[in-house]
């Protein structure tokens, strides 16, 4: 049978994917001004330097969205988000259920895909 698309053309879409979402993170963030409150929620989950975080995250999301979409340090850029995206899940999401939308709001479907392509980034050749 015959491939429609080939493994390394939909790695490739997959990581474009993943660096657009990753980038879309961190210009809502600017676009709205809310980089403070978010460094604010950290504090208050007991960081003690949520606001240099909440930077560091929102200036990673963008920056290292971009470099995933060009193709450069896949591997490296998909961990990096994974060690965001997994606390997330605990201190966010989790509590919330399943959904992300429909029978409860803000639960962890979508956090738990976007990290299991971030695993397929990392074992594949992208």
């Amino acid at each position: 049978m015959h491939k429609i698309i080939s493994q390394r053309h939909a790695l490739t879409a997959l990581r474009v994917m993943i660096g657009i979402i990753m980038m879309a993170h961190g210009f809502q963030r600017l676009y709205f001004g809310t980089v403070g409150e978010f460094g604010g929620w950290l504090n208050s989950q007991g960081f003690i330097i949520g606001t240099a975080l909440a930077w560091s995250i929102t200036l990673f999301e963008l920056i290292g969205g971009a470099v995933l979409v060009a193709g450069f340090f896949v591997r490296w850029i998909s961990l990096a988000w994974m060690l965001v995206i997994i606390p997330g899940i605990f201190m966010v999401h989790l509590q919330h259920g399943w959904y992300v939308v429909g029978p409860s709001t803000g639960g962890v479907e979508y956090s738990l895909l976007i990290l299991t392509c971030l695993v397929v980034l990392v074992a594949g050749d992208s």
